[in-house]
């Protein structure tokens, strides 16, 4: 079978150069559990040259293994999906050549004392697109993306309120931007490196050969790990393929491979480094990605969000400021599903008063400082 895939995928590229290549942007990625189902397929294009790309079960199951641990061993898959290391490899390989996933290493929030600020910024037509552009190309953003009918930019700052200061001040002028708000991330209850599961790929059990222990010594604000010249190269390079070998990481950064890869385990073992997978959503069906903005009083808050965890739809959820004080991404196929997701699963939830919705157009940067990928 994957030898069918791979003639079929090499058949394809054969003609690239006589094709114009068209653009695209990377989706919101999303995490949660559901059950598992017994069969996935869906033909994809390679979003690089329009190339056709196979995806099925295996595939899907691959991606659900990498969101446990993006840097897992093709062997240590391999063992979880009772396939050889070389099948494992072949489709990781196809993947990331197509453009569809990308394997990041990035900070962790509390390893910058702070969860973040999300910006929301309203603006006239036909502007939001360059503005999110702008925002995108800078290392303390990440998550930039376009809703509700390219009028309104949300995007998150790395770091506290001087780095959203920064953002804020290099804001264009001159009437484009008509409304900002900012809101600071309190909690998160659910993100999306917990896993894939609105795949239908694996269950959590299956999946828990690959999840890394929780940290002896959680990190905390007030005991923040400095990140050195090493450290700040590392996150460069991985930020672009956090996959990349020690050997490579090496040459890159120019220090040992034995001092690279202690450091590597020393910055993932106290929770400074988390591992994250950037998602082509619309290559595996999922059209219908939406942020909600709730409202629920306080003493529900915490109740209610992690009631958001456990929906399988659900990419993240998070306690924010302002008059909206729940922020969650709901992941669907399509606006059916959304819809359904809406009636049932935020119906049930008897403490949320009120409701807003935001559908996302177009996500220009995920979780990595770094754009471009395939």
């Amino acid at each position: 079978h994957d030898r069918h895939i791979d003639e079929k995928h090499e058949r394809a590229r054969a003609d690239r150069d006589e094709r114009q290549p068209f653009t695209h942007a990377l989706m919101v990625e999303a995490g949660g559990w559901r059950e598992v189902v017994t069969s996935f397929c869906m033909a994809v294009f390679d979003t690089c040259y329009g190339d056709m790309v196979e995806i099925d079960d295996l595939d899907g199951q691959l991606l659900r293994c990498l969101a446990v641990d993006g840097r897992a061993s093709f062997s240590e898959i391999a063992a979880v999906l009772g396939v050889s290391d070389q099948t494992v490899a072949r489709r990781y390989r196809r993947l990331r050549g197509a453009g569809v996933i990308r394997v990041v290493g990035v900070p962790a929030r509390r390893s910058m004392r702070s969860l973040g600020w999300l910006l929301h910024l309203r603006c006239v037509p036909g502007s939001a697109m360059p503005l999110a552009e702008g925002l995108a190309r800078r290392t303390d953003t990440a998550w930039v993306q376009l809703l509700s009918g390219d009028t309104e930019v949300l995007c998150t700052v790395r770091g506290a309120a001087a780095e959203r200061d920064a953002v804020l001040a290099r804001l264009p002028r001159g009437g484009r931007i008509v409304a900002v708000s900012a809101h600071q991330l309190l909690h998160v209850y659910v993100a999306a490196t917990g896993g894939l599961g609105f795949l239908r790929a694996l269950s959590r059990d299956q999946a828990a050969p690959l999840r890394q222990p929780v940290p002896e010594q959680q990190l905390r604000r007030d005991d923040v790990q400095e990140l050195g010249e090493l450290d700040l190269a590392l996150f460069r390079e991985l930020g672009m393929d956090g996959r990349t070998s020690h050997a490579d990481l090496a040459k890159a950064v120019g220090w040992s491979e034995s001092t690279v890869r202690r450091q590597l385990d020393q910055l993932r073992e106290s929770g400074t480094l988390l591992y994250d997978l950037e998602l082509d959503l619309p290559a595996f069906g999922f059209r219908a990605p939406t942020w909600l903005w709730l409202s629920v009083p306080p003493s529900e808050l915490a109740a209610t969000g992690a009631a958001f965890g456990e929906f399988p739809e659900v990419a993240y959820a998070a306690a924010v400021t302002g008059p909206f004080n729940l922020l969650a991404c709901a992941v669907c196929r399509d606006e059916e599903e959304f819809y359904d997701f809406l009636i049932t699963r935020v119906g049930s939830l008897r403490a949320v008063d009120r409701v807003e919705t935001s559908p996302i157009i177009r996500t220009l940067k995920q979780s990595s400082t770094v754009l471009g990928v395939g």
